[in-house]
């Protein structure tokens, strides 16, 4: 069944459901799902409305020039997805692939709905796991020891390529790289990062071995989308699980990549549904 999503931030008043309704209804369109969420301290409504295009009266092409003046009224910030369009997807990936057999999988039993035309690697590491699943594999060395400059030089390709194949989300699947603010700028709220830890808390490297020190008693992670300020990018989904004494450092960190898997694939079929609004420093992910 091919949908319509409208996604909407304004400032609250009212009649905005009623006119967005309205207008899907004028047009024939039966609404399957809405959701609304109303921000008090600043007094922001968010909305999203889905509905059937199968005898919806206007093509494609003509929903957004017809739903403009009904934006400009109500001062929105919007945007239109259809369902029938799949987004193009590019996964980042370093040595560790746990993140990325997850995401091949579900892709392949459609359980994460996109086109996947390639992965990119600062390491050899996964080039196996892309070519069993058939999607090219982009080797792209980048470490710590190279030149700013080659670094830019390799950043200038990676950005090439996500143009070549015109691509609308990026995911991190443990890509331990730090993009450059010029990089992010492209891909505004299109860049995924899935975090080995429960933020705010053991930010940077080595979470588990921190935590392990420190004796939590719960660990976790954090999928949220990349900012120029390093893991504080508003925040998708997060999970947890409880450890006790008699876990050692190993299985901390076997239940921490349970987690990643998880809370990473979640982060991403929302965004692929367009289910997530972002504000501010938070998103709302509708159900």
């Amino acid at each position: 069944m091919p949908t319509a999503t409208l996604l909407i931030t304004c400032p609250d008043q009212r009649g905005i459901l009623a006119a967005v309704s309205g207008f899907v209804d004028h047009h024939n369109g039966s609404i399957l799902r809405a959701g609304e969420h109303l921000e008090p301290d600043t007094n922001l409504y968010l909305l999203r409305v889905e509905w059937d295009l199968a005898n919806f009266a206007l093509p494609d092409d003509r929903i957004a020039v017809e739903f403009t003046p009904i934006a400009d009224k109500f001062q929105m910030k919007w945007r239109l997805a259809f369902s029938a369009r799949k987004k193009r997807v590019a996964i980042f990936v370093s040595k560790m692939a746990h993140c990325l057999a997850d995401l091949l999988y579900r892709h392949q039993i459609g359980e994460i709905e996109c086109e996947l035309p390639i992965i990119v690697s600062n390491h050899p590491d996964a080039r196996p796991l892309a070519e069993f699943h058939k999607v090219p594999y982009v080797e792209l060395p980048l470490d710590s020891s190279m030149s700013k400059d080659n670094k830019a030089e390799v950043e200038a390709r990676q950005l090439a390529l996500m143009r070549e194949h015109r691509i609308d989300l990026i995911i991190l699947a443990r890509y331990m790289q730090i993009l450059t603010p010029r990089f992010i700028a492209a891909y505004p709220d299109g860049i995924i990062n899935i975090h080995h830890s429960f933020l705010p808390a053991f930010i940077g490297a080595r979470p588990h071995q921190r935590s392990y020190e420190r004796g939590v008693k719960l660990i976790g992670a954090t999928a949220h989308y990349v900012t120029e300020v390093l893991d504080e990018g508003p925040i998708i989904e997060q999970d947890v699980a409880r450890v006790t004494h008699h876990d050692s450092l190993e299985s901390l960190i076997g239940k921490g990549r349970d987690l990643e898997r998880v809370v990473l694939s979640r982060a991403v079929r929302w965004h692929l549904e367009d289910r997530i609004l972002v504000y501010g420093r938070k998103t709302v992910v509708f159900e």
